[in-house]
């Protein structure tokens, strides 16, 4: 399952209620269907992911990139708080379900977007800027601080 898929976005339930967890986040129209098993990591993910910069869909960088990313207090040269015990386990079956495995035993780990072949695989004939930043990804697609990558800039939903 991944952006490439022809899966018809399914209307998202909200997750099971009585976890003791607060819910804050609405659901997003993500590109594809999130079943409702993974729809609380989801929810965790965005609750502390998304909240310096626009949620990265899993799609875009390979599970081992994201394992890093989960377990890495220093992310990107600032130090964060990390989610612990079973949120984090939450995050990371959300983020392995939806990431690719690495194809090539040689090939390294990418952990920016610009170097990363699914993300360039998923923007064929797309003129990226040298310059790429998670910012950049709104001036395409204008409902991803809403975490929802579908409506671009170009001819809106497909």
């Amino acid at each position: 399952m991944g952006l490439a898929s022809t899966v018809a976005q399914a209307p998202a339930s909200a997750p099971p209620s009585g976890l003791g967890l607060p819910l804050t986040v609405d659901l997003p129209r993500s590109v594809d269907y999130v079943p409702e098993a993974h729809q609380l990591g989801q929810r965790l993910y965005l609750e502390n992911c998304a909240t310096c910069h626009i949620g990265v869909p899993p799609e875009t960088l390979p599970s081992e990139a994201w394992r890093t990313l989960i377990q890495d207090s220093n992310h990107y040269g600032s130090e964060i708080q990390l989610p612990q015990g079973p949120s984090r386990a939450l995050i990371w079956a959300y983020l392995r379900g939806f990431s690719r495995l690495k194809a090539e035993q040689e090939e390294r780990v990418p952990y920016r977007l610009g170097r990363s072949r699914y993300f360039q695989a998923i923007h064929p004939n797309v003129a990226l800027p040298s310059d790429l930043s998670l910012q950049s990804c709104a001036s395409c697609h204008i409902a991803a601080a809403q975490f929802s990558f579908r409506p671009w800039r170009e001819g809106g939903d497909p």
